[in-house]
């Protein structure tokens, strides 16, 4: 009854506004994210009252899945997800006689709109099938346009690459920064063009950088397991790091499930004694996996027994396979808005860096993935003390060092108050920083970025716990990136500034193998 009251009085809105417009009656806006019904043209009758009914439908069925009570928040998320794809698939905004954009732009250009969106539909059919990549992303060659900082080459194994950064500076800090980014995309979205690099901006503050490159698994390295990341992976360029800088902590830092596998590391070296770190960054990364997000909606038992089956037979999971998932938690951005402006509207979206790099992406090996999935989100071993690290349990209560936790605001792969657990599990003192933005452009938000900003706070390890939504509520918004804080973050745990390192140890077995960005990086 509830529902049929709110269905009524819902329709009752949306008739008002399609019939008494100039009355200014109330009307119900779009999600914040949501961009589809920007433009002016949809204030006018009829695509008014389209609008505004296809809002109130979506607001109901939003009330209808969710804070149901005696239903398991699990069963609720699925429908509720559910509904939203149909409703997305179902927008006016989709449909050419419904979109008054699509409409205008076709009578502007004689018809020609639709003719250039075909052209679109078949190149983009064309290069999905038969490469090379998405129109555009020629302009953004690995190692001439982007992933272009200076540096070398100084160890290599089947799995990885590490390149050592050339110093910009004349004296830098004594403690190095190893960064492990995740391997389910190329490292070089931390080195994109030299306006937006991480790494850039690291060198240029005196900091010296060493960056993981994963190799791109085949079907020969179906047996790699989640444990032979972090050996041949975090540790194997650690012993490098500390051969190279001998003597000196390092500041690890670890993107996504590389900063899962960076925190696991931390927890296993602080268990066996290795006091090699002298901090650990997390940058938009889990180790509680209980509130993911929407991505937990793909992992279920039934799911990884298929995709077992499926790894089974490749050796790996195909990029191409793993992408429809992630387009699924924005369809209307990821999906349909581009549908409506590459082929209804027949313009495309121009190129930038970022998405030339997500485009560049790697496959995972069979066995690595199912122990990822299983261990992590679907058993969540990692909180909850029981994922093995060298044949003996870890857990993240045996970190020790300072924590620097990146969340940002609309992250649908790691939830920020999934990221802010690391307050909680972790015995140490954490600096966590809430930033503006999603997964991979809250991160990549250079200094002078426009729109945005960040809130900052420290805990120490005695400290009383705040939940997110006391810490948001208490903690100060500051406009500008991030980047600058966690710069003088890292210095201020950091030695006085002196001469830079050597590139490479020849001496130790770690000579210069070639220039960054390497080989592996250009493996398809």
């Amino acid at each position: 009854m509830k529902l049929l009251r709110e269905q009524r009085r819902l329709a009752q809105s949306a008739a008002r506004y399609g019939l008494l417009q100039g009355e200014a009656p109330p009307r119900i806006d779009p999600l914040p994210q949501d961009h589809r019904f920007d433009d002016p043209a949809w204030q006018a009758w009829p695509f008014s009252f389209a609008c505004q009914a296809f809002l109130s439908a979506q607001q109901w069925w939003h009330d209808a899945t969710t804070d149901m009570p005696g239903v398991s928040k699990a069963h609720q998320n699925l429908v509720s997800f559910a509904a939203r794809q149909a409703l997305d698939a179902l927008a006016p905004s989709n449909q050419p006689w419904t979109n008054p954009v699509v409409l205008r732009e076709s009578l502007r250009s004689g018809g020609t709109t639709f003719a250039s969106g075909l052209i679109n539909a078949a190149e983009d059919t064309v290069r999905a099938t038969a490469g090379p990549g998405p129109v555009g992303t020629d302009a953004f060659p690995v190692g001439r346009a982007v992933a272009i900082s200076p540096g070398k080459v100084v160890f290599r194994n089947r799995l990885i690459e590490l390149i050592q950064y050339a110093p910009t500076t004349d004296a830098v800090r004594p403690e190095p920064v190893l960064i492990v980014p995740a391997w389910i995309m190329k490292f070089y979205i931390l080195d994109l063009s030299p306006g937006n690099s991480l790494v850039r901006y690291l060198t240029a503050q005196g900091h010296t950088v060493f960056m993981i490159s994963w190799r791109n698994p085949g079907p020969e390295d179906r047996a790699l397991s989640f444990d032979d990341y972090r050996r041949l992976g975090i540790m194997a360029a650690l012993d490098a790091v500390s051969a190279i800088v001998p003597g000196r902590p390092v500041h690890a830092a670890g993107y996504c499930l590389g900063g899962t596998l960076a925190a696991i590391a931390a927890a296993a070296m602080s268990r066996d004694g290795d006091a090699r770190l002298a901090s650990l960054t997390l940058f938009a990364a889990q180790l509680d996996f209980t509130e993911a997000g929407e991505l937990t909606l793909f992992i279920g038992e039934s799911q990884i027994s298929f995709l077992e089956s499926l790894m089974r037979s490749q050796g790996t999971l195909d990029s191409s396979q793993m992408a429809g998932a992630f387009q699924l938690l924005r369809s209307n951005d990821l999906i349909w808005s581009r549908i409506v402006r590459d082929y209804l509207i027949g313009r495309r979206e121009p190129m930038t860096d970022l998405m030339a790099w997500n485009a560049d992406s790697t496959r995972l090996p069979a066995r690595m993935h199912s122990e990822y999935l299983r261990r992590l989100f679907l058993d969540n071993d990692l909180a909850e003390g029981r994922l093995e690290a060298g044949g003996e349990p870890v857990s993240p209560a045996d970190i020790r060092i300072p924590v620097f936790a990146v969340g940002t605001e609309r992250d649908h792969v790691a939830p920020w108050r999934s990221v802010f657990k690391i307050h909680h599990l972790a015995e140490a003192e954490v600096t966590f920083v809430l930033c503006s933005g999603g997964h991979n452009a809250g991160i990549v938000a250079e200094p002078g970025h426009p729109h945005r900003r960040y809130r900052m706070r420290t805990k120490d390890v005695a400290a009383r716990h705040l939940g997110p939504d006391a810490w948001i509520a208490t903690t100060d918004s500051t406009e500008g990136s991030w980047w600058p804080a966690w710069s003088g973050w890292l210095a201020a745990r950091s030695g006085p500034l002196g001469p830079p390192p050597g590139m490479g140890a020849p001496a130790s077995g770690y000579p210069e193998l070639g220039d960054a960005p390497g080989t592996y990086v250009l493996e398809a």
